[in-house]
């Protein structure tokens, strides 16, 4: 099964891409995703301040600067993975850096 793995934290406190390439902990999760070849895929957003919200009501478009709600937490990036079953997506998450200083939602991908 496919999961995506939604990486949160507050925004306020989330290290840079230097920092993330420079640390052991998320070397050695993507080491350890790519041996059980579960990576599919992933990207970090950008801050909620480059955010664009589109809604639509009534036949009229709403376009809004910044993110849907308003909140400290925010999704920081995302990771795509493929494994036997919701137990393994979890581990995963479990062993993903960001579990220990944000939260790691895990969803599975319907197809």
């Amino acid at each position: 099964m496919k999961y995506v793995l939604l990486i949160c934290d507050d925004e306020t406190n989330s290290p840079t891409n230097a920092e993330i390439a420079a640390d052991p902990e998320f070397q050695a999760w993507g080491v350890e995703l790519n041996r059980r070849g579960a990576k599919l895929g992933g990207a970090r957003l950008r801050p909620v301040a480059d955010a664009t919200t589109v809604r639509v009501r009534g036949g009229e478009t709403l376009i809004s600067d910044g993110p849907f709600a308003e909140t400290k937490d925010f999704i920081g990036g995302i990771d795509i993975i493929e494994c036997a079953d919701l137990d393994a997506a979890l581990e995963i998450a479990a062993s993903h850096p960001y579990a220990r200083r944000g939260c790691v939602e895990v969803r599975p991908v319907w197809e």
